[in-house]
């Protein structure tokens, strides 16, 4: 024993030599007990890979999304003010002219509303549209063509040659469109885009006072400039004309930020897998080490310190959970060229996979960290192993109150994962908030183990017979597998229904909408003199006017006195600068609609003069404008300027398809303005809808409709997808639960056979011990998927209430399908990993 009769020394050759072979007739074990951590670092290196790919690849086509060095933009003309500027910058310039229009396809009679996009030059400077064929982005202009989103164009089964009809004039489709440089699959979905010359825009009619069109100008120059000092010179005339200016370093910061919130949303899921492995691993070596008493009492009579003792073991683990580390990393590098195929409507940039060196040192270097640090706490019980447990086992308890030792490990993992948080999120707080969450989460779940134990055991049901009693008294025996796999499934479970919960009330949202009774098609940028014929069409096709509307657009001129060049030149003014730059739609009536409730003040219902005008708003605009009643708000409505008072306040309810305004006119003011009119009516089928749209676009090309049945399966696609990338991050926690769910069962093993045996001795039957297994696991899986689904339930209806100010209805069927497929895929995998068990014959009792 002279290796380690020296207590004042470590000879660590000697350990890592009884590390090694201590681990002889264990290994395959060991290895299920790190397995628990693998998929949690696969799915952060995956994310950390995509991450740093995907920076690069942002970097590398910055100005691609863009498309030029620099870009104006507003909702109205440059004007003569502001046009010498523009002439005077850049060495090749586009103009383009968007907006929300119909497009009537003539071959198929299909209409639908898009994004018209009408460019005049080389746009874009940087990158290009990808079209089919390849040169048609560069040729349309040049005739009356068209290019046509290539979603448009299979659900319309449209044909290059075709022609479309935008507002008056017919364009020929020249190409379709695959990608447009800074647009992603969703942005496709929502809006799809279709480009035309802008030079025949005049000649569509879609280009009328009052109609809402954004302007954008770009440039590009032949030679380097230092674009931020050009920006520093003309910003404050840009803004002062009321236009924005962005940078293709703005753009590139814009798309990184918003890329790293998802990423970092990502790696806190993952981050959730990796801590559910993790108190996998500290359960595992808990029972592990139960099982080393004998070997370790006997390394004890044999001269060897507790330090010693625990020093074998550490090093154990520490190769272990670096060998799972490393297999994680490999599973990541594998899984991370999956991610850009099930992201791709995500992202605005080409990405270029590759092998990220840093993403697998972080893996490995989280990997190990994790595993040590949640294994110290069942291995600082090895000191305390006495030599007498060769004779006798003696029951060591862990005094926590009076071990530092223990003391200092919660506290390394509390910050852990409050460190490991903020390097996600760059925010104290919100590290702060996701750190207390987690472990309330895991606290609530350890919580109800504890006490479904309680009751079980207070409660016990003695009438019961026989299995019943033995699978259900299971639940609170010695060495019980309660907590470990209600906090392990009832986690997974959670993610699996409160995903669920959120996409249905997001959708249930918009159908509410649609339901019977409601309107779901709403017509507008109508023309006074169109608006008796449409309500014509609308008749004859026996359907009903809702709502006939006038909309006037106006802008914000001047609040208490205050300009907007007051407002920029002095930020102690409590003003948010957007106040003056948005257009307002406002309307005149004399009464409120059922969706508006008066809070404060009187109505007006008819204006005395024009010097006596008081309008009412909307309070959450009156709030974000700091306003209330009585203050004063001069409108600029198209060149006329009508000073107003806040006369009174109103809650909308913004969830009804209807024409909802922040800003609503008595009568007598705003007849004789421009403006045009919205009709609102309900169409019973999908068939009539697309005849009636039909009607409508032929007669009058120059309106707009929108369709609540099509807008409600794009949202559900976008959902579809947003909860599938959700639930392919949230699934390596639900994976992560079933590994340890096997490895707790396998680990159990032994244990299990000696009380197998025992039974079978008594004179138990195979079958006898099958049903109290499968019974033991059906109450286990049952009970911490009705947990899961409670908190579900829980988190769902905060959502419902406090985000999306709606009735919280969870639906019944898909989650007692989802609560029955927990409960059974617990008992098959617990039957599964104890056949080896429930086969075990009575004659084993003489070996145990």
């Amino acid at each position: 024993m002279s290796q380690y009769s020296n207590k004042g020394r470590l000879n660590f050759a000697w350990l890592f030599r009884m590390a090694w072979r201590d681990s002889r007739r264990s290994r395959s074990r060991l290895l299920l007990f790190i397995s628990s951590i693998i998929l949690g670092i696969a799915a952060l290196v995956a994310i950390y890979s995509l991450r740093y790919t995907v920076q690069g690849d942002i970097d590398k086509q910055a100005k691609e999304l863009l498309g030029a060095d620099l870009v104006i933009e507003a909702n109205k003309p440059a004007g003569d003010a502001l046009q010498p500027l523009l002439d005077s910058i850049g060495d090749q310039k586009a103009t383009e002219q968007s907006f929300a229009s119909m497009v009537y396809f003539l071959r198929t009679g299909g209409t639908r509303l898009v994004q018209i996009r009408a460019v005049e030059g080389n746009y874009p400077f940087y990158g290009s549209i990808r079209t089919n064929p390849v040169n048609a982005a560069k040729t349309y202009q040049a005739a009356q063509q068209a290019l046509v989103d290539k979603t448009l164009m299979l659900q319309y089964q449209a044909k290059l040659g075709d022609s479309i009809k935008v507002g008056e004039l017919t364009f020929t489709i020249a190409g379709e469109i695959d990608k447009v440089p800074g647009k992603t699959g969703f942005s496709a979905a929502v809006a799809p885009g279709i480009f035309i010359p802008l030079r025949y825009l005049a000649a569509t009619g879609l280009s009328q006072r009052g109609s809402r069109i954004n302007y954008s100008y770009y440039f590009k120059y032949d030679n380097p400039v230092d674009i931020n000092a050009l920006v520093e010179k003309i910003e404050p005339r840009i803004e002062d004309a009321g236009f924005d200016i962005d940078t293709v370093e703005a753009a590139k910061n814009n798309t990184g930020n918003s890329f790293e919130d998802f990423t970092s949303f990502m790696n806190l899921v993952s981050f959730i897998a990796l801590l559910l492995g993790c108190i996998g691993v500290a359960s595992a070596i808990h029972i592990y080490i139960r099982e080393k008493l004998n070997s370790i009492a006997v390394l004890r009579c044999l001269g060897a310190t507790g330090k010693q003792a625990f020093l074998i073991y550490l090093i154990q683990v520490s190769l272990l959970g670096l060998l799972g580390s490393i297999a994680g990393t490999i599973a990541g590098t594998a899984i991370q060229f999956l991610l850009p195929a099930v992201l791709e409507d995500f992202l605005p940039v080409d990405i270029t996979m590759q092998i990220s060196w840093k993403a697998i040192a972080q893996g490995i270097f989280v990997g190990l960290l994790i595993s040590v640090l949640f294994s110290l706490l069942p291995l600082l019980s090895i000191r305390n192993i006495a030599p007498l447990n060769t004779l006798r086992i003696t029951e060591t308890k862990n005094r926590f109150l009076r071990d530092p030792l223990q003391w200092l490990v919660y506290l390394l993992i509390l910050a852990f994962v409050l460190g490991f948080s903020w390097l996600q999120m760059n925010n104290w707080m919100q590290a702060v908030v996701f750190t207390i969450g987690v472990l309330a989460a895991f606290g609530i779940l350890a919580g109800m183990a504890w006490l479904i134990m309680w009751v079980t055991r207070k409660y016990f049901p003695e009438s019961w017979s026989y299995l019943w009693r033995q699978g259900f008294a299971n639940l609170f025996r010695p060495h019980n597998q309660t907590v470990i796999l209600v906090v392990a499934i009832g986690l997974g479970t959670t993610f699996i229904c409160l995903l669920f919960f959120v996409q249905h009330l997001l959708t249930n949202k918009v159908a509410l909408s649609s339901s019977e009774n409601q309107p779901n098609m709403v017509i507008f940028d109508i023309q006074p003199e169109q608006k008796e014929p449409i309500a014509a069409i609308t008749r004859k096709f026996n359907l009903p006017v809702i709502q006939e509307v006038p909309i006037v657009t106006m802008r914000i001129e001047e609040i208490n006195g205050i300009t907007a060049t007051m407002a920029r030149q002095d930020s102690t003014l409590d003003l948010p600068r957007w106040a003056f730059e948005g257009e307002v739609r406002s309307t005149y009536r004399d009464s409120l609609t059922d969706t508006e409730t008066l809070l404060e003040g009187k109505l007006q219902t008819v204006a005395p003069s024009v010097t006596d005008v008081r309008i009412s708003m909307e309070d959450g605009y009156a709030k974000r404008l700091h306003v209330g009643v009585g203050d004063t708000i001069v409108f600029n409505v198209q060149g006329a300027l009508v000073s107003t008072v806040v006369g009174s306040l109103r809650k909308v309810d913004w969830n009804r398809v209807q024409t909802n305004f922040r800003v609503i006119f008595p009568k007598g003011v705003l007849e004789s303005a421009p403006k045009f009119h919205v009709l609102i009516t309900r169409v019973p089928s999908k068939e009539l809808s697309a005849s009636f749209q039909r009607a409508v676009v032929s007669a009058y090309p120059t309106v707009s409709m929108i369709d609540l049945g099509l807008i409600l399966s794009v949202v559900d696609d976008i959902l579809s997808k947003i909860a599938f990338v959700i639930r392919f991050i949230g699934g390596f926690s639900i994976a992560t639960g079933l590994v340890v769910l096997i490895a707790s069962i396998l680990i159990s093993k032994y244990q299990r056979i000696q009380e197998t045996v025992l039974l079978r001795t008594l004179g138990a039957s195979r079958r006898q011990v099958l049903t109290i297994t499968a019974l033991e696991y059906f109450f286990l899986g049952a009970l911490a998927a009705i947990t899961g689904i409670l908190l579900a339930l829980a988190g769902g209806w905060a959502l419902a209430v406090f985000s999306f100010k709606t009735v919280f209805a969870p639906p019944v069927l898909p989650t007692l399908l989802i609560f029955l497929s927990i409960s059974a895929l617990t008992v098959m995998i617990g039957l599964f990993n104890s056949r080896s068990i429930l086969n075990a014959p009575p004659k084993t009792a003489d070996i145990i």
